[in-house]
Formats: C-alpha cells, structure tokens, sequence
C-alpha cells in the first residue's frame, strides 16, 4: 500500500521576521547585505613575506603560508626558491564558530620529509575585537616573525587581521571555515550571449559528381559543433541543384567555431558522396537586426583527396548560393518558456531600459534530508543557486550541515516584470566524484511581488519521487523587487512578450525545441568549464531539460486547469440552463424583464459589462493573496498521482521495456502525447493569463484592467449608440 501523502500544509509558505541587517544609505547607495542576518567574521589577509632564511642544503626556500585558529587550519600554495612570496589570500572564520582565543599565522619551507618551520606572529582575539571596530579592514602591515620561544626573527610577513561581516569586500574570495574548499566557494557566473544563425541554402552550380551516368540527388549538410542539419534531396536532378531552405543553428559568443557545410549526392540508401565542402567562420558573418534581408553570397566549394597518402584540399570550381546571418532581433530560448527569466532579444541595440532591480537574500535552510553517508553518518554538504537572466550566483558550501546558514545577497536588473527567478538547493558531491545531488528548487514569479516591499518566507523544497512528492526541507529567502520607472514598467504591460522578429518570422514549434534543447546544451557546458565549475546536473535541473517528455500525471494537471479556467464559462451555462428550464421562477421572471430592459435600450449593455468587470475585480482586491505563490501539489497532481502513473513519469527515455514492440508503441504514444500535452500546456497558461486579470496576482496588471473598466464604463454610459456604429 502507498503511503499516505502528507497534508497540503507542510507544503506550504510560511513567513519568516528574522533579524534582517539595518539598511544604510550612502549618497544614493543602499546597504547590499540588508536582506540578509548579519553575520560576524575575522578575517585574515596574507599578502607577502620578505627575507625569508634558507633551510634546505641546497640553499634554496620554498615557503607557504598557514593560518591556524583552534581546529580550523588553512594552508595556502607553496613557492619554489622565493624568498619574497607574495599569496594575497583571505581566510574568513565564522565568529560562531571560533572557540580558540590565539590566531597564528605561520611560514614553513615544504620539504620531502618534513617542513621546516620558519617563523610565526600570534594575536590574541579578545584585543582583535576591542581594538578593531566591525567592517572596518585595517591596512596590512609588516609583523616580524618569531620562533616558537617568542624570539623576534630577521624575516617579515605582511598581514591584516580585522573583523567584519558577509558586507565585506574580501567576503567572496575568502576561504571559509564553514564551507568546502575551492569547489564550495561563492560565485558569480554569466551564461554566454546566445545567437540564431541561419543558413539560406539557396543553390549550387557546376557540382562535378563522380558518376555521370546517373541524376544526382543533392543535399547539404550543415554542422556547428555538436549541430548537424540537412537540407531535403534537390527536386531538381540536375549538376545545379535548387533548394531554398532555411537551417538554424544555435551560436554562442566568442564564435571560436566554424559552420562546416558539405553538398552530398546519395548514391545509395545508406551511401552518401561527398560534392564538395565549404567551412565559414562565424566572426566575419553578418547580423540582422529585424526583418530585411542580407544579401547573398557565392561560396567555394573544396574537395578532400588522398595524395600520398597525406589528406589534401583541392578547389573545384563549384559553387554553392546562401544567404547566411547571426539573428540578433530573436530571443534565444535556453529555459522552459513557462518559467522564463528573460525574453530580450540578443542583439544588445534592441534592448529597453530597465524596470527595476530585483535583490535576493538567500538566509538559510531548515530541515534538509541527508543526501550521503560520510564517515558512517548521514550529512549534507548544501549549496544554493540563483538563476535569472543571463546571471547564475551559487552561493558557498556548508559542509556537513543540516541546517546550513549562507545569508549571502544577490542582486539582478529587471527588464520585464513578467519573468521568474528560479533558486536551487544542491549537495556537493565533488570531493566524493560524484553528481551533485538535487535537494529542490523554487520559483517566484516578479510580477506577484509588490514593489518596495520585503518579503521574507519560508519555502519548502519539493520533490516528485518514484514513490510520489517528498518534502526535501525548506530555505529561507529575503526578496525585494524596486522599481525604478513606474512608467516604462506599466508600459511593458502594453508590449508583446517576445521581440517582434517573433511574429514577424515565427519559428515552427519543431525548430524551437530542438534549438532550445542545443542551447542548454552550449549553456552547461561552458559553465561546467568555469573555475569552480558549475555542474552540467545543476545546470540542467534549473533549466528544467527534460520537462518536455511525456507524462500522464503532467497532462491530466494541464486538462484540470483548462478546465478551472473554463469553469467561469460552465457555470454561466449551467445557470442559463437553469432559467431556461424555470428551476426558480422568480430569476427566470427577473431574467426576463432585464432582457426586455436591453432590448429597448441597448446602449446600456457594454456599460453594465464593464461595470460589473469593475466590481468583481474591486471586490476580489479584499481576498488578495497576501504572500507570493507557491507550488501547489494538488494543481500539479504531485500528492495523488497513482503508482502506475508515476512509474511511467520516470521511466526511461527510450523504454526499458524488453519487448521491442511494446518499446516502440510506448516511445512512440510518448513522443505523440508530449505534443499534445505541450499544446495543451499553452492554451491553459492563456486561460490563466485572461482569469487572472481580475485576482490581483499581478496587482499591477489588475489595477491597469479594473481602472481601464471603469473608464470604458463611464464612456460607453454617456456616449450615445449611434456614434458606436460611426
């Protein structure tokens, strides 16, 4: 028997009043760490050491810096033969955490046995904290070394110690007691800027096939990476082959790589032979900006042949026609358009100024699950990930922490109030050589925020398991979205959502998938080659790869919100109904003299319409939400999904199913129905948009709609009806 599924109120927000720090003004300058708990730290910057002694035989000095405060010890790189090493590496200690009163900071010679200990400079951290006022970092300055009897050494070093908060500059690079090494610092990560190319393979000419005796049947293929798309077999059978087609490709910036184009004749089913070969760098190709055409060029076509056994080039004197160009008016779509972070277009002269600036403080987790066994015990080494628009920010790693404290703040230009953050919690797996561990993640929707305000919630980490959803624990945030222009944020209501090369050249819904599956692809790969690197997993799970596939329990959710957008609509029907069968005399009397009413005048219809629109959206601002929303497991059907349905959701893309006919029936109703599910996705996002005008999720759309009744309200009443058919 399944086991019950927990009541909807563990899953939901719960609102937090932490000790948020105080918001300080400078100039026009507000604090950037005022979402979050102020947190104390001592830190100690190395920089350098000067007349360091030998002790090798050999003469030479190969020193290292070592900062130790009871348990915690750090230890920076190592020089060979310098006796004037300069580090510059911060160390950062918890003041929670700090249970020693003595601060050394030593220099040792690495050796092959054993190092040999050059000197030391103690500080005491009772007279640190009386003598150095918070968020106030001294100057380094020279200390001389002593030897472990206290006698001062010839040698140098130049340090600072000084406490202060997560505010301080020196915070993001400092190594941390609380947190993992290199891989589990803070960090500030930039997607690469993303391209359409599109290649207009028009025609060639003079193709020389290498046998004559036949019609040739000529394609082209084009690759760009790990791209690779192919034009449809020419109509024409002829050395001069037409086409006309358009292939996209996804391009990311710098372009290092080259578009490679080959016309192939296939001489067999399974046979191709290559015509010719042309390679066009990207950096020298042209952009578009909107919809005017690009003039088109004539490309050589070279040939690979065998001479000697070494591979050579030879021209032909074939050519192939396209027009070729890097679309800058079209978004590129690297995340699931229902949780979009950002709709510009590529092309940085098409952008609008900013609305505002959204500020996130990520505090603290509560509850996590234990995502590994370390040392014979249940732990979790967390980390959190903010994703939205082209920025990613992932916090630092508390290691071995149920209840991990970050209280880091992150901070992102608003260009379109209609887009979604979306905040990962994961478990570092890096020492361990494994994947990274996905705890759950959360979105917030900008347009739910009030302008100017701070919330501070709760938010439950929900995952669907096998076994149905499971409450992985919950993180605590700090939001606040300011707006900067109230009118260009409102005049962004007005303005389509996507760029308008969108519907001017629409992309069919086959090409946007396969574009937006190839530049998650480009996108997780470049941030997996960061330092530290932001893993592929990670990547793919806040951009929500994989959403597209076929599940049941995911189409019922769609039909059921189709359905509870439409119920507006089937309620006024079943009422109409009602009077028309006199189930209460007295409406249906009522009913009728109404009818009679707008027949004699009927100028008075669209005037009660709007004003009764003006009245349910004013009456509907009493039961406005008051917290942002939050997944809903009973819209998503997550907490009463059947077994069977759920062994289905996670099955395998293909099947594992053994029998082969069972495994292509199934791929193949999954491949059908994610299509449909898709379609059906959009059209209940729709419905959703137009019931909303009038719940004041989006109170600023709703006061736009409600005060845009009125007004048509009052114009409509005084205006008489003939001048509306004028």
């Amino acid at each position: 028997m399944m086991p019950r599924p927990p009541p909807h109120n563990d899953f939901s927000l719960k609102e937090m009043k932490p000790h948020l720090g105080s918001r300080k003004m400078t100039g026009d300058k507000r604090s950037t760490y005022d979402l979050v708990e102020p947190m104390q730290y001592l830190y100690v910057r190395v920089v350098r050491a000067r007349d360091l002694p030998c002790k090798d035989a050999t003469g030479s000095c190969d020193p290292y810096a070592e900062v130790r405060l009871g348990n915690y010890k750090a230890t920076m790189r190592h020089f060979e033969n310098n006796s004037y090493p300069e580090w510059n590496q911060v160390c950062a200690y918890s003041r929670d955490s700090i249970q020693a009163t003595m601060l050394e900071v030593s220099v040792k010679d690495k050796d092959m046995i054993q190092d040999d200990f050059l000197g030391r400079v103690l500080f005491d951290i009772t007279d640190v904290l009386k003598r150095v006022p918070p968020d106030s970092p001294l100057a380094p300055q020279w200390y001389r070394l002593e030897d472990r009897n206290g006698n001062k050494l010839r040698c140098e070093l130049m340090l600072a110690v000084w406490w202060g908060t997560q505010a301080d500059e020196a915070f993001p690079d400092a190594w941390h007691s609380d947190a993992a090494a290199v891989s589990g610092r803070s960090k500030v990560y930039v997607s690469p800027k993303l391209w359409y190319l599109r290649v207009n393979v028009i025609e060639a000419r003079d193709l020389i096939p290498n046998d004559r005796t036949r019609f040739p049947e000529v394609l082209v293929k084009a690759v760009l990476g790990h791209q690779a798309l192919r034009t449809k077999i020419s109509m024409s059978k002829s050395t001069n082959p037409m086409w006309n087609e358009d292939l996209m490709f996804v391009a990311a910036e710098p372009f290092d790589e080259h578009l490679i184009l080959s016309v192939e004749d296939r001489v067999a089913p399974d046979k191709v032979e290559v015509l010719g070969i042309c390679a066009i760098p990207l950096q020298y190709v042209d952009l578009r900006l909107d919809h005017h055409a690009i003039k088109t060029r004539w490309f050589d076509l070279e040939k690979h042949v065998m001479i000697d056994g070494v591979k050579q080039e030879v021209k032909l004197a074939s050519k192939i026609h396209m027009r070729v160009c890097l679309e800058g008016g079209y978004h590129v779509d690297h995340e699931s358009p229902d949780y979009s972070s950002d709709h510009r277009p590529t092309a940085k002269e098409l952008w609008k100024n900013s609305v505002g600036v959204l500020e996130v403080g990520i505090l603290s987790a509560h509850g996590l699950s234990p995502m590994k066994k370390k040392d014979g015990r249940e732990t979790t080494d967390a980390y959190c990930v903010a994703k939205y628009g082209a920025k990613w920010a992932r916090t630092r790693t508390i290691i071995d922490s149920l209840m991990p404290k970050w209280n880091e703040q992150y901070t992102w230009e608003v260009f379109d109030p209609c887009t979604v953050i979306t905040i990962g919690v994961f478990d570092n797996c890096l020492l361990q050589g494994e994947r990274d561990s996905r705890i759950g993640k959360i979105r917030i929707r900008l347009s739910t925020l009030e302008t100017n305000r701070v919330y501070s919630h709760s938010y439950p980490l929900l995952v669907l398991h096998p076994s149905g959803v499971k409450k992985m624990g919950e993180v605590h945030l700090g939001v606040r979205f300011t707006c900067s222009s109230l009118l260009n944020m409102m005049g962004m209501y007005s303005q389509p959502l996507l760029p308008k090369m969108h519907y001017i050249h629409p992309l069919t819904v086959a090409q946007l998938d396969s574009m937006r599956n190839h530049a998650t692809q480009i996108v997780s790969m470049r941030l997996s080659q960061a330092e530290p690197p932001l893993r592929k997993e990670v990547v793919e799970f806040m951009l929500d790869k994989g959403s597209h596939v076929w599940s049941i329990r995911r189409s019922k959710a769609n039909f059921y919100r189709i359905m509870g957008a439409l119920g507006g609509l089937i309620t006024v029907g079943k009422w109409f109904d009602e009077i028309c069968n006199w189930k209460n005399p007295w409406t249906t009397v009522l009913i009728h003299i109404l009818f009679v009413i707008l027949v004699i005048y009927p100028q008075m219809i669209l005037p009660l319409i709007f004003l009764r629109l003006f009245c349910d959206g004013s009456l509907c601002y009493i039961w406005r939400p008051k917290n942002p929303p939050h997944m809903d497991t009973r819209i998503s059907f997550a907490d009463n999904a059947l077994p069977d349905e759920l062994d289905e959701e996670f099955d395998t893309f293909p099947t594992s199913r053994p029998a082969d006919i069972i495994r292509m029936r199934y791929d193949r109703l999954r491949s059908i129905s994610g299509r449909i599910q898709t379609v059906l996705g959009d059209l209940a996002t729709w419905c959703e948009r137009l019931q909303s005008l009038l719940s004041w999720r989006d109170p600023r759309a709703t006061g736009l709609f409600v005060n845009f009744c009125l007004i048509a309200a009052i114009i409509l009443f005084v205006t008489p009806l003939k001048l509306w058919y004028f």
